[in-house]
């Protein structure tokens, strides 16, 4: 029995595994490509207060979610639980907004955030986001969520319902929130401890509350839709209407205001019934103060996030699978202890060569280096015994034909170059 296993909540990726992550994070890069969007890498740590101010006090992610410790110095850092907001410190911190008045980045990372583990959301798991700053223009929201269909659709997931809504920006959220207020006051005491706490800080998130009794008290409670001023209605349209033409099919859900308190105008989420009660595979929206709050110009901004788990719980569902293939191209065996350093010798050539090579570090038989061969699916074993080095020559064995040959060793890297290249 193991003595240390991977503490709870998160899990190693093993080997048999990588295929199918190597397949989601290439196609993701490949998809983010083609709509001129660039990597950004920020560190798995960051100032506690970055967090603190712009996912909101009253956040579940702050209030219970958040691995945070005090460095030798006593600084307080905080494992990144969302990649919004080090992206936007990026941002102003590097000033990558100058001579570009349109910013649009991904990235690839694991966040971290202390929770019961369930289905695709871990302790540390991994997401892909995207994030757009410097335009407040409709049909930027519009292309955020088509490029988290086309991405879904590149990784073979369909069947799930996007969930869209507008919660409003900072001249018309106080008409709804003391709307919103007004309506719970009288039904406060039969809501949850959470959302009792949140009726005083941010009620729109009583909302977002997963509780059957909350969610059974709030199925009457006033829409936002109804409170939007003008220029938030008409933003909110024309994305609906920029998603139609492109042929998106859209839930219009006034219950969606997601959990981070710098959202601003448009929420959404995609939803698939597999995933259970936490079924959002992928979600996000604009944060129009984000820049500012964080210390930059005011800048409009939007992006989402999609785990990569949950995209692999999906793929599964589907029955989906990207099979590693053979480990190596050629398997070098010596027989013999004398021709070791030979087979050796050939073995950093054919890698440099360009080839995936290994060889056998055991001692085993010619037998069962031929087995193990067969086993790392190699096209190609070379054969070199004392005989074989004598005449100048190797048996080349062509795996799947059970056709063999002998190949003089001076000729021999560039003809297995030479098959590799034609995949014969």
């Amino acid at each position: 029995m193991a003595k240390y296993k991977a503490p709870r909540g998160t899990k190693d990726v093993l080997p048999d595994e990588i295929p199918e992550w190597r397949f989601v994070e290439e196609t993701f890069r490949h998809v983010c490509s083609l709509y001129g969007y660039r990597e950004i890498r920020t560190p798995a740590f960051e100032e506690t207060e970055l967090f603190v101010r712009t996912a909101g006090e009253s956040s579940d992610i702050v209030t219970k979610q958040m691995y945070t410790f005090s460095d030798p110095g006593g600084e307080s850092y905080t494992l990144r639980p969302e990649g919004t907001a080090p992206t936007v410190r990026a941002y102003i911190q590097h000033n990558l907004g100058y001579g570009m008045p349109l910013v649009k980045l991904f990235y690839i990372a694991p966040i971290f955030r202390y929770e019961r583990p369930q289905a695709g959301r871990l302790r540390q798991h991994h997401q892909v986001g995207i994030e757009v700053l410097g335009s407040s223009d409709p049909a930027v929201d519009a292309e955020v969520v088509a490029l988290g269909v086309d991405f879904l659709s590149s990784v073979g997931v369909s069947g799930y319902e996007i969930h869209i809504n507008s919660v409003g920006c900072q001249n018309c959220r106080p008409a709804y929130r003391q709307a919103l207020i007004g309506f719970l006051e009288p039904l406060k005491d039969g809501l949850c401890e959470d959302c009792k706490r949140r009726l005083k800080v941010n009620p729109l998130r009583i909302l977002d509350c997963k509780e059957e009794i909350c969610k059974a008290l709030t199925a009457s409670a006033p829409r936002i839709l109804a409170y939007l001023c003008d220029e938030c209605r008409v933003h909110f349209e024309s994305v609906l209407s920029y998603l139609k033409t492109i042929g998106v099919e859209l839930v219009v859900d006034s219950r969606l205001v997601r959990g981070l308190d710098y959202y601003t105008k448009t929420t959404f989420e995609f939803l698939h019934p597999s995933l259970g009660a936490q079924s959002a595979v992928l979600a996000g929206g604009r944060y129009d103060g984000l820049v500012e709050e964080c210390g930059g110009k005011r800048t409009p901004g939007i992006g989402f996030g999609c785990g990569i788990e949950r995209v692999l719980i999906l793929r599964q569902h589907y029955n989906l699978r990207t099979d590693e293939g053979n480990i190596v191209d050629v398997f070098v065996c010596a027989v013999g202890e004398s021709v070791r350093q030979h087979a050796f010798k050939l073995l950093k050539e054919l890698r440099c060569a360009g080839v995936r090579a290994d060889m056998d570090y055991l001692g085993r038989s010619l037998k069962a280096q031929m087995r193990f061969a067969d086993r790392l699916g190699a096209t190609y074993v070379v054969i070199i015994g004392d005989e074989e080095l004598s005449n100048g020559v190797a048996t080349l064995r062509a795996m799947r034909e059970s056709k063999q040959q002998q190949v003089p060793l001076d000729k021999l890297v560039d003809y297995l170059r030479s098959l590799e290249e034609r995949g014969s």
